[in-house]
């Protein structure tokens, strides 16, 4: 009896050990299976179809003809939502929410499952945010959106060099043109809105300078060099820093996947080790036939 009590700890220890394994397995298994090829497959074909289904939710006709099954299709799609991340969280556990992808899931799926009713049946209208989860499951669009998220930090200049061009913009169109075209110009604000509209090029000639010039002729000394500097160069700026962001993600992703694999200085210095073991392997044989030979003539001296 002593003994077999004696025992009683490690037999818990082994069976504490065989259940974490389990468990670490089971683990490993749903990771495999959440994140496997099919699976994801599966998960943007939902997106997509919930987005369909959704769409069709805001036509009357629609919902007259098949409204019970879209409701359905609905509920049941929410559910595989939830179930993956369910999966998810218990295959990664707290890691799951070192991801910011998947902290993005929850929120988004999160938006669906609050009641619809009372305050919150205006987040019925987020529903559709569901579909965005397209960026988190598509590499190719978490990629756009990483450079996007990258590339904030040299944006904030170029939005500090259009701030200024705006403000003294706004403040000279203000000076100049606010007591012909109070609507236009009257305030400091109008003319921010304004020259927002002639920088998007909508309606920007018949629509505002060529009513201006009609009282102010030369004031397309004005316009010009704005739209010039704010249209093609500073925005062009914002292309160019999303562009270069990018392209260093792209370099960082193929870095991150050949890390590790050896290089042309690597493989070369491999190569000089091998043909200096080589020429000492060759030095001990050599050695050690001549004293073979050596010992040869030896004995037939002697003999």
């Amino acid at each position: 009896m002593a003994a077999s009590s004696a025992d009683l700890p490690g037999d818990r220890m082994l069976e504490t050990q065989s259940g974490a394994g389990t468990v670490s397995g089971a683990r490993e298994w749903v990771r495999a299976v959440v994140e496997s090829g099919r699976a994801q497959a599966v998960i943007t074909a939902l997106i997509v179809l919930n987005a369909v289904t959704l769409g069709l939710e805001t036509s009357a006709t629609a919902m007259a003809v098949a409204g019970p099954l879209l409701v359905l299709a609905d509920t049941i799609i929410l559910g595989v939502f939830v179930a993956e991340i369910a999966l998810k969280l218990f295959a990664r556990g707290p890691r799951f929410f070192r991801d910011p992808w998947n902290l993005f899931d929850v929120v988004v799926v999160g938006v669906a499952l609050v009641p619809a009713s009372q305050g919150f049946s205006v987040l019925r209208a987020f529903r559709i945010l569901r579909v965005l989860r397209l960026v988190s499951v598509v590499p190719s669009l978490r990629r756009v959106v990483g450079a996007l998220l990258h590339a904030i930090p040299g944006m904030g200049s170029v939005v500090m060099l259009l701030g200024v061009l705006f403000y003294v913009f706004a403040v000279m169109a203000t000076k100049l043109f606010g007591g012909a075209f109070p609507e236009w110009f009257g305030t400091i604000g109008a003319s921010f809105y304004t020259l927002f509209q002639v920088m998007t090029l909508e309606s920007w000639s018949m629509g505002i300078v060529r009513p201006v010039m009609d009282v102010f002729p030369v004031a397309w000394l004005f316009f010009v060099p704005f739209i010039l500097l704010t249209s093609f160069a500073v925005l062009n700026l914002f292309i160019g820093i999303i562009v270069d962001a990018m392209q260093s993600q792209a370099h960082a992703e193929e870095a991150a996947l050949h890390l590790g694999e050896p290089t042309l200085v690597d493989v070369m210095a491999e190569v000089k080790a091998l043909r200096a073991e080589i020429a000492a392997t060759r030095g001990e044989v050599q050695e050690g036939a001549r004293g073979e030979k050596s010992a040869l003539e030896s004995e037939g001296h002697s003999g």
